[in-house]
Protein backbone atom coordinates (compact mmCIF):
# COMPACT_ATOMS: atom_id res chain seq x y z
CA UNK A 1 0.00 0.00 0.00
CA UNK A 2 3.09 2.49 1.08
CA UNK A 3 4.42 1.62 -2.56
CA UNK A 4 1.44 2.31 -4.09
CA UNK A 5 1.71 5.71 -2.26
CA UNK A 6 4.77 6.35 -2.97
CA UNK A 7 4.61 5.54 -6.86
CA UNK A 8 1.64 8.23 -7.11
CA UNK A 9 3.87 11.08 -5.31
CA UNK A 10 6.52 10.36 -8.08
CA UNK A 11 4.46 10.00 -11.27
CA UNK A 12 1.84 12.53 -10.46
CA UNK A 13 0.94 14.16 -7.05
CA UNK A 14 4.69 15.45 -6.65
CA UNK A 15 5.13 16.75 -9.95
CA UNK A 16 3.26 19.96 -11.53
CA UNK A 17 0.70 18.23 -13.82
CA UNK A 18 2.72 15.05 -14.04
CA UNK A 19 5.23 16.86 -16.31
CA UNK A 20 7.55 18.94 -13.93
CA UNK A 21 11.12 17.39 -12.88
CA UNK A 22 10.73 14.46 -10.43
CA UNK A 23 11.43 15.44 -6.75
CA UNK A 24 14.89 13.52 -5.91
CA UNK A 25 13.61 12.43 -2.41
CA UNK A 26 9.86 11.04 -3.32
CA UNK A 27 12.06 8.89 -6.45
CA UNK A 28 14.59 7.03 -3.38
CA UNK A 29 11.60 6.80 -1.15
CA UNK A 30 9.89 4.61 -4.11
CA UNK A 31 13.23 2.60 -5.22
CA UNK A 32 13.37 2.02 -1.43
CA UNK A 33 9.83 0.60 -0.95
CA UNK A 34 10.26 -2.08 -3.81
CA UNK A 35 13.07 -3.59 -2.12
CA UNK A 36 12.54 -7.20 -1.48
CA UNK A 37 10.31 -7.93 1.67
CA UNK A 38 11.76 -10.63 3.22
CA UNK A 39 15.83 -9.83 3.11
CA UNK A 40 17.86 -10.03 6.01
CA UNK A 41 21.43 -9.91 7.08
CA UNK A 42 22.84 -12.99 4.81
CA UNK A 43 21.10 -13.90 1.49
CA UNK A 44 22.18 -16.03 -1.12
CA UNK A 45 20.67 -13.76 -4.38
CA UNK A 46 23.17 -12.24 -4.67
CA UNK A 47 25.18 -14.11 -2.47
CA UNK A 48 26.58 -12.49 0.59
CA UNK A 49 26.04 -9.96 3.63
CA UNK A 50 23.18 -7.32 3.21
CA UNK A 51 21.02 -4.73 4.58
CA UNK A 52 17.94 -6.33 6.05
CA UNK A 53 14.22 -4.76 4.53
CA UNK A 54 13.67 -3.29 7.64
CA UNK A 55 16.30 -0.70 7.11
CA UNK A 56 15.94 0.33 3.96
CA UNK A 57 12.25 0.68 4.85
CA UNK A 58 13.17 3.31 6.99
CA UNK A 59 15.33 4.80 4.86
CA UNK A 60 12.22 5.22 2.85
CA UNK A 61 10.50 6.93 6.25
CA UNK A 62 13.52 9.33 5.92
CA UNK A 63 13.13 10.41 2.02
CA UNK A 64 9.56 10.99 2.91
CA UNK A 65 10.11 13.05 6.05
CA UNK A 66 12.54 15.06 3.93
CA UNK A 67 10.14 15.88 1.18
CA UNK A 68 7.45 17.05 3.86
CA UNK A 69 10.02 18.80 5.55
CA UNK A 70 10.45 20.62 1.67
CA UNK A 71 6.91 21.64 1.60
CA UNK A 72 6.79 23.24 4.54
CA UNK A 73 9.49 25.23 3.33
CA UNK A 74 7.66 25.49 -0.28
CA UNK A 75 10.54 23.65 -1.43
CA UNK A 76 8.82 20.80 -3.38
CA UNK A 77 5.54 20.20 -4.95
CA UNK A 78 2.05 18.08 -3.84
CA UNK A 79 -0.04 18.73 -6.88
CA UNK A 80 -3.37 18.05 -4.71
CA UNK A 81 -5.60 18.27 -7.99
CA UNK A 82 -8.96 16.66 -8.54
CA UNK A 83 -7.98 14.80 -11.56
CA UNK A 84 -4.69 13.35 -9.74
CA UNK A 85 -7.34 12.35 -6.59
CA UNK A 86 -9.75 10.81 -9.04
CA UNK A 87 -6.47 8.49 -10.01
CA UNK A 88 -5.56 7.63 -6.67
CA UNK A 89 -8.96 6.50 -5.41
CA UNK A 90 -9.02 4.63 -8.22
CA UNK A 91 -6.06 2.33 -8.16
CA UNK A 92 -6.99 1.82 -4.27
CA UNK A 93 -10.26 0.56 -5.41
CA UNK A 94 -8.86 -1.71 -8.19
CA UNK A 95 -6.30 -3.21 -5.15
CA UNK A 96 -9.14 -4.10 -3.07
CA UNK A 97 -10.55 -5.56 -5.46
CA UNK A 98 -7.94 -7.72 -6.27
CA UNK A 99 -7.84 -8.70 -2.34
CA UNK A 100 -11.43 -9.56 -2.34
CA UNK A 101 -11.19 -12.10 -5.56
CA UNK A 102 -7.92 -13.58 -3.40
CA UNK A 103 -10.85 -13.98 -0.15
CA UNK A 104 -13.66 -15.52 -2.37
CA UNK A 105 -10.78 -17.73 -4.25
CA UNK A 106 -9.91 -19.28 -0.44
CA UNK A 107 -13.82 -19.39 0.28
CA UNK A 108 -14.35 -21.36 -2.94
CA UNK A 109 -11.02 -23.85 -2.20
CA UNK A 110 -11.83 -24.71 1.04
CA UNK A 111 -14.40 -24.64 3.58
CA UNK A 112 -12.26 -26.31 6.82
CA UNK A 113 -13.53 -23.98 8.95
CA UNK A 114 -10.84 -24.04 12.18
CA UNK A 115 -9.05 -25.97 10.53
CA UNK A 116 -8.08 -24.16 7.61
CA UNK A 117 -4.37 -23.69 7.72
CA UNK A 118 -4.26 -20.85 4.98
CA UNK A 119 -7.12 -19.13 6.03
CA UNK A 120 -5.26 -16.72 8.51
CA UNK A 121 -2.59 -16.19 5.64
CA UNK A 122 -5.36 -14.27 3.48
CA UNK A 123 -7.67 -12.66 6.33
CA UNK A 124 -4.07 -11.07 7.69
CA UNK A 125 -3.16 -10.33 4.12
CA UNK A 126 -7.14 -8.28 3.69
CA UNK A 127 -6.63 -6.87 7.08
CA UNK A 128 -3.05 -5.42 6.39
CA UNK A 129 -4.32 -3.95 3.46
CA UNK A 130 -7.26 -2.37 4.91
CA UNK A 131 -5.04 -1.06 8.37
CA UNK A 132 -2.72 1.00 5.63
CA UNK A 133 -5.43 2.44 3.50
CA UNK A 134 -7.12 3.82 6.60
CA UNK A 135 -3.70 5.91 7.66
CA UNK A 136 -3.64 6.69 3.66
CA UNK A 137 -6.76 7.50 2.98
CA UNK A 138 -7.31 9.66 6.54
CA UNK A 139 -4.51 11.59 5.56
CA UNK A 140 -5.24 12.12 1.98
CA UNK A 141 -8.77 13.56 3.24
CA UNK A 142 -6.92 16.46 5.08
CA UNK A 143 -4.78 16.69 1.78
CA UNK A 144 -7.17 17.26 -0.55
CA UNK A 145 -9.82 18.73 1.50
CA UNK A 146 -10.68 21.73 -0.50
CA UNK A 147 -11.50 19.05 -3.24
CA UNK A 148 -13.37 16.94 -0.95
CA UNK A 149 -15.27 19.81 0.59
CA UNK A 150 -15.99 21.71 -2.67
CA UNK A 151 -17.49 18.65 -4.01
CA UNK A 152 -19.44 17.64 -1.06
CA UNK A 153 -18.00 14.33 -0.28
CA UNK A 154 -17.34 14.86 3.26
CA UNK A 155 -20.54 13.14 4.20
CA UNK A 156 -18.91 9.83 2.18
CA UNK A 157 -14.98 9.97 2.74
CA UNK A 158 -16.26 9.70 6.79
CA UNK A 159 -18.53 6.98 6.07
CA UNK A 160 -15.81 5.40 3.92
CA UNK A 161 -13.15 5.71 7.21
CA UNK A 162 -15.56 4.72 9.35
CA UNK A 163 -15.87 1.11 7.49
CA UNK A 164 -12.70 0.88 7.75
CA UNK A 165 -12.57 1.61 11.08
CA UNK A 166 -15.30 -1.13 11.62
CA UNK A 167 -13.17 -3.65 9.31
CA UNK A 168 -9.96 -3.28 11.67
CA UNK A 169 -12.07 -4.19 15.35
CA UNK A 170 -12.66 -7.46 13.77
CA UNK A 171 -9.97 -9.43 15.73
CA UNK A 172 -10.65 -12.81 15.66
CA UNK A 173 -7.89 -15.26 18.08
CA UNK A 174 -8.34 -18.01 15.62
CA UNK A 175 -9.50 -17.25 11.31
CA UNK A 176 -12.27 -19.89 10.78
CA UNK A 177 -13.30 -20.53 6.96
CA UNK A 178 -16.69 -22.07 6.87
CA UNK A 179 -19.26 -22.46 4.81
CA UNK A 180 -20.99 -18.93 4.91
CA UNK A 181 -24.29 -20.53 6.47
CA UNK A 182 -22.39 -22.73 9.16
CA UNK A 183 -23.31 -22.00 12.82
CA UNK A 184 -20.31 -23.93 14.36
CA UNK A 185 -17.70 -22.70 12.01
CA UNK A 186 -17.95 -19.35 11.21
CA UNK A 187 -16.81 -17.09 7.88
CA UNK A 188 -14.11 -14.67 8.55
CA UNK A 189 -12.95 -14.12 5.21
CA UNK A 190 -16.59 -13.74 4.06
CA UNK A 191 -17.38 -10.81 6.72
CA UNK A 192 -13.91 -9.54 5.90
CA UNK A 193 -14.50 -9.69 2.21
CA UNK A 194 -17.52 -7.61 2.95
CA UNK A 195 -16.32 -4.76 4.46
CA UNK A 196 -13.60 -5.19 1.43
CA UNK A 197 -16.67 -4.85 -0.89
CA UNK A 198 -18.26 -1.74 1.15
CA UNK A 199 -14.97 0.10 1.18
CA UNK A 200 -14.76 -0.33 -2.32
CA UNK A 201 -18.24 0.56 -2.95
CA UNK A 202 -17.56 3.92 -1.23
CA UNK A 203 -14.36 4.16 -3.03
CA UNK A 204 -16.00 4.22 -6.60
CA UNK A 205 -18.81 6.24 -5.27
CA UNK A 206 -15.95 8.76 -4.56
CA UNK A 207 -14.48 8.67 -8.21
CA UNK A 208 -17.68 9.21 -9.82
CA UNK A 209 -17.85 12.58 -7.98
CA UNK A 210 -14.74 13.19 -8.90
CA UNK A 211 -15.48 12.21 -12.67
CA UNK A 212 -18.58 14.73 -12.60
Amino acid sequence: MIRRTTTELVDTLGRVRGTSQIDQNLQDARGHMNFDEDAWYFGFSPFGFRTPTPGIYRQAMDDLKVFNGNLEQCKATFDARADSLLQFVERIAADIGSTSDILRARLDASNAGWFDTRADDRFWFAYGQLYAYYGILTATRADFSAIVAERNMTAIWARMTEQLRIALDMQPAIISNGKESSFLFPSHLATMGFYLLRVRSNLVEIRSVLDR
